[in-house]
């Protein structure tokens, strides 16, 4: 693995501190699908002057870089990642709730602002509930479940360009679309992101929370570190049944396999490499585009090389 330089090192802890700077740090204890070789750096992030210091840094000296929430969307290879890591996660993560406004840091888990609506009586997020990543990443996503998406509750986004300005953008100039935003398409990374719910009554919040999450338990294979689904919706179709109805239900290579519970997962059955997952992925991708002329594009980010 590629050694950064001591003077890499140095320009970094002058704006993180030691402890919170990891060489070769394993990135299945990073991912939800508990896989990965090592990350050459690794760094905690704790507030938005790091990220404003370090990524203009990495840019200009053509260091490779990653943003990480919680990995819950993300295959990181075998031989690991030979950038830096930054790391959005609970120790950026405050939520503040003025009446129906919540303002969340980039690194709170989307389970955990959901929980907090809920107890302030607010609702239009309960389909977040059990979606396992950050609301950095639920916004870059514009993730959803259950009818409900990030775009219908987002009133606006503080994002940090790669030259270093902070934009906020509005809900219209985010560009929601279906697992896209205009954060995808730029190099944008999330700070805070201010939420617009409303009023509701919290024993009807938590039932429908309760009712949803139960739905994923009895749908989703839950037992098995995964990525959650795989693959995109094809306009038209969906995915899982596209998967099922080419026989490769249960179809594995190693310890990677596609979930007999839902097709639409490939889920770690305890030992599985990222090849294996990454050849999963690439027989059913070629065997559903033989046989039904659909190309199923993966939602998963590859990170380093396959």
């Amino acid at each position: 693995m590629q050694e950064l330089s001591a003077a890499v090192y140095e320009l970094i802890e002058k704006f993180v501190p030691k402890e919170d700077i990891l060489k070769a740090e394993p990135m299945c204890k990073h991912t939800t699908f508990r896989i990965g070789g090592d990350a050459s750096c690794f760094i905690r992030i704790s507030s938005e002057e790091q990220l404003a210091g370090l990524i203009p840094y990495l840019e200009q000296v053509g260091i490779d870089y990653f943003v990480l929430g919680n990995g819950s969307n993300l295959l990181v290879s075998d031989h690991g990642y030979e950038g830096v890591i930054l790391h959005i996660g609970d120790k950026f993560s405050r939520i503040t709730v003025e009446e129906d406004r919540m303002k969340l840091q980039s690194g709170a888990l989307l389970s955990s602002a959901a929980k907090c609506a809920y107890e302030h009586g607010l609702t239009g997020f309960e389909f977040a509930s059990g979606i396992p990543g950050t609301v950095g990443g639920g916004v870059v996503m514009n993730a959803g479940a259950y009818d409900g998406e990030m775009k219908q509750i987002v009133e606006s986004v503080r994002v940090l360009s790669n030259d270093g300005e902070i934009l906020t953008l509005d809900n219209d100039t985010m560009e929601f679309g279906y697992r896209t935003s205009i954060i995808k398409n730029r190099h944008f990374t999330v700070l805070e992101v201010t939420l617009k719910l409303k009023e509701g009554n919290r024993e009807e919040i938590r039932r429908k929370m309760d009712e949803l999450n139960a739905k994923r338990r009895e749908k989703q294979p839950l037992e098995f570190p995964s990525a959650g689904s795989t693959f995109k919706r094809p306009e038209g179709y969906f995915a899982g049944k596209l998967i099922m109805d080419t026989g490769l239900r249960g179809f594995s290579v190693g310890g990677a396999k596609v979930s007999e519970k839902h097709c639409g997962f490939v889920v770690n059955t305890g030992k599985a490499s990222a090849t294996d997952v990454a050849d999963v992925i690439a027989e059913v991708q070629e065997k559903v585009k033989n046989k039904f002329g659909v190309s199923l594009e993966r939602e998963i980010i590859y990170l380093g090389d396959f």
